[in-house]
């Protein structure tokens, strides 16, 4: 390797050295606001973002998604109403008060869902994701019971207001 290459490589070498211990001292001296009323650096929320949405779709698509039935739609109601919608919001309605403090801010699903596939929206209900209060449903409801909050939430898009307020109801 030439004189030049042994300098770059040292270059980088250092630049990657410096990095690490400018994370450290900022990791070590609680630097970084955590603050939930103060939104991520710009860059923070880039990469936990991209990190977000690589590591859900990474996960989801080892998953098949069953042919998501009207009967699916109709039982994951109740469920994403109760445990779901005061965090994520309905349709023509928004969520709970003490969710609006939440950072990162719960996606607004009648919206957002179509940014996912049945199988990504499946897993992050089974897993919940770390350091966004998304909790995981794994352990207290069965895959069947999740994949019927998929269909619901995977159908939320196409939704009136008067079909989302009907159901769990009994009108369907």
């Amino acid at each position: 390797m030439s004189a030049t290459g042994k300098g770059v490589v040292h270059g980088a070498v250092g630049a990657l050295v410096a990095l690490i211990l400018i994370g450290l001292v900022v990791v070590l001296t609680g630097s970084y606001n955590v603050a939930a009323t103060e939104r991520h650096t710009t860059v923070g929320e880039w990469a936990l973002d991209t990190n977000f949405r690589n590591s859900v779709q990474g996960h989801g698509s080892d998953i098949t998604a069953p042919e998501l039935t009207p009967a699916m739609v109709a039982a994951g109601a109740g469920e994403y109403k109760a445990m779901c919608a005061h965090c994520h919001g309905g349709i023509g309605e928004g969520r709970a008060e003490w969710a609006q403090g939440m950072r990162p801010k719960p996606p607004a699903l009648a919206g957002a869902a179509d940014e996912w596939s049945a199988s990504e929206v499946f897993w992050l209900v089974k897993h919940g994701a770390r350091m966004t209060g998304m909790p995981a449903f794994g352990d207290t409801h069965d895959d069947r019971a999740i994949w019927n909050i998929a269909a619901f939430v995977k159908q939320m898009p196409e939704m009136s207001e008067d079909e989302y307020i009907a159901f769990g109801e009994g009108q369907h």
